[in-house]
């Protein structure tokens, strides 16, 4: 049975994944997490055998700063990650102003942002405690991920305008043509 703590060991046990995690950690930002793909992936390539990771087109990032919403302080943030790490797309968002953006109510934590993403696969977080110790977080749990399940989160079931971007996104990652044991569910298909 794969549970919480055997994701964190797939990636306490992988080097690039855990520099990621630790160079992000020395910006002390509020509420961070390294989110969706980053941790998605992993466990993705994992339950299909692969031995080689697969490229992700960016290493999400995210905090929450009410104090500072400003969108140029988030491209500071990913320079300096990049001074540190040159060849990681970075990706910086404050989820304190992302609402604003995503046309939705505000969000009230970076955990709450993360439960509002498009499927539940991809609600899933990862970050350093004090002591350096890989903390997930998964607000729409984990089953749909190590059972290789995409569907909609509860958040993007409940309103037709999200039910169309989880749709067109679904279309657009094409996950299934790389990770070919996926079930994905459209919005009109009974899942389980």
């Amino acid at each position: 049975m794969i549970n919480k703590e055997r994701i964190i060991s797939w990636i306490e046990e992988d080097k690039w994944m855990m520099d990621i995690l630790r160079t992000t950690k020395s910006l002390n930002l509020p509420d961070w997490w390294i989110c969706a793909g980053f941790v998605r992936s992993k466990v993705w390539d994992t339950l299909h055998n692969f031995s080689e990771r697969t490229p992700i087109p960016d290493i999400d990032v995210i905090y929450f700063d009410l104090t500072n919403i400003d969108e140029n302080k988030e491209k500071r943030l990913e320079e300096t990650l990049k001074t540190f790490m040159p060849d990681i797309p970075w990706s910086v968002k404050n989820e304190a102003r992302m609402h604003i953006k995503s046309n939705m109510p505000p969000y009230t934590s970076s955990v709450d942002a993360i439960s509002k993403f498009p499927e539940t696969a991809t609600a899933l977080g990862v970050k350093l405690d004090v002591n350096g110790n890989v903390l997930l977080t998964a607000p729409c749990g984990i089953n749909d991920v190590v059972n290789l399940v995409v569907k909609p989160t509860p958040f993007f079931l409940e309103d037709q305008q999200r039910a169309k971007i989880y749709e067109e996104r679904i279309t657009l990652k094409n996950w299934k043509s790389t990770w070919n044991k996926l079930k994905v569910f459209h919005i009109n298909t009974p899942y389980p």
